[in-house]
């Protein structure tokens, strides 16, 4: 539920792994044979919440490496994604076909808290497995109600949480300002901050709810200022986040800057805001940032640059989106790894169910994926890390997030 390339997607960048849209359509209309493993995905590659897109097109380029390689156990891998223009209804329907016209085995890493949402009761009706969402929203996570279906990244209200306990901690008689996007996405970030501050609400003088093509964003920014705050929340995406940091800095304003995961990136919201503007927000993180060069010498991010390179030729190698898909890619392979000749939907659910201290190659260090038939959110740790104007420095321990099953109903 660290993403985010800025790019500019249209509807017929939706890629297949076996290549371009065109050739992706004549792919999926073929016989599926029982060397290939076919893989649905839904991405929003237009509309409001492209820049999202990138996490499709990682995946994609993901799964062209790993067939470049012999595929997984024998099979290659088919996967056939889909533009939803982050609607809902159009989700359910591109569902309904990748299932019913394209056989896929499992539906993996659909993109936003809506659209999986409208799926969930289908996918689970059919018994086809709904993995590694891309939402931290904590309702797709409920094993006991929906067997089907599984998040994969941090809670967006534990991460909420977490900036709460952090408030807590160093700002506790601080006056604080909460800017949060109007969405499931927001409200749910935005939620578990208040779940964490509890009395210290009060302190809390003014919140903002704003649209994803707000046009009033210097007015709600003006307003937060003059409420004479002195930590400044943001939730939202890092097209938003870089433009309110450019705003608070306009207006000389310099109060603790705290933003969501989704929005921590240099390269698409701390830079276009200006390194100097976004010198000490602070941020939760359980990914590695590309563009941060204190990764540089990483061997697993040295891994990633070669794999953008070699099967990934895009504009800019530093999205944090493309590295949310590469990682979430990574993870199915190893599910799909361990199912062996049985790629049954019950086993590769099974499987998914089963991981023990996995870790993503671009995971930070000690982030882990832990799942059983009872835990369905596979990543429950951050570490806090503060923006020093050229890097990411982590501080604290890491932090065990809290989800109760149950709690999102």
């Amino acid at each position: 539920m660290r993403v985010i390339g800025r790019m500019l997607f249209v509807s017929v960048i939706a890629v297949a792994s076996l290549g371009a849209m065109s050739q992706q359509q004549q792919h999926s209309e073929q016989q599926p044979s029982d060397k290939e493993i076919r893989i649905g995905n839904v991405m929003p590659y237009s509309g409001p919440l492209s820049e999202f897109g990138a996490i499709g097109q990682a995946e994609a380029a993901y799964f062209d490496m790993i067939n470049a390689r012999g595929g997984i156990n024998g099979r290659r891998i088919r996967f056939i994604t889909r533009d939803d223009n982050s609607d809902p209804a159009s989700a359910l329907e591109l569902t309904r076909n990748l299932v019913e016209k394209d056989d896929v085995h499992v539906m993996f890493g659909s993109f936003g808290t809506p659209g999986n949402l409208a799926t969930r009761w289908y996918l689970n009706e059919k018994k086809i497995p709904q993995l590694f969402v891309a939402s931290g929203d904590e309702e797709l996570s409920q094993a006991r109600a929906f067997p089907w279906t599984m998040g994969w990244q941090p809670s967006f209200r534990s991460e909420g949480r977490i900036y709460a306990n952090y408030i807590q901690a160093y700002y506790p008689r601080k006056k604080i300002v909460v800017l949060w996007q109007n969405d499931q996405f927001g409200r749910q970030l935005y939620k578990g901050i208040q779940e964490g501050l509890g009395d210290l609400n009060r302190h809390v003088l003014v919140d903002i709810a704003f649209d994803i093509n707000d046009e009033h964003l210097e007015g709600h920014v003006s307003i937060l200022k003059r409420a004479g705050a002195d930590i400044f929340v943001f939730l939202g995406v890092p097209s938003t986040a870089s433009k309110v940091i450019k705003l608070a800095a306009s207006l000389k304003w310099r109060p603790v800057f705290i933003v969501n995961d989704a929005s921590a990136t240099i390269a698409n919201a701390m830079a276009p805001a200006g390194l100097e503007n976004s010198a000490g927000v602070i941020s939760a993180a359980f990914l590695k940032d590309p563009s941060d060069p204190a990764w540089k010498d990483d061997p697993a991010m040295r891994e990633w640059f070669t794999f953008m390179d070699r099967y990934h030729q895009v504009e800019s190698t530093n999205s944090s989106a493309a590295v949310y898909g590469y990682a979430a890619a990574e993870a199915l392979t190893q599910v799909l790894k361990q199912c062996g000749d049985d790629v049954s939907r019950e086993n590769i659910m099974r499987q998914a169910a089963s991981l023990r201290d996995y870790q993503p190659s671009v995971a930070l260090p000690n982030i882990r994926m832990n799942t059983s038939p009872e835990r369905y959110l596979p990543i429950r740790q951050m570490r806090l890390v503060q923006f020093d104007g050229r890097s990411w420095q982590p501080f604290g321990d890491v932090i065990e997030t809290a989800f109760t099953e149950g709690a999102a109903r």
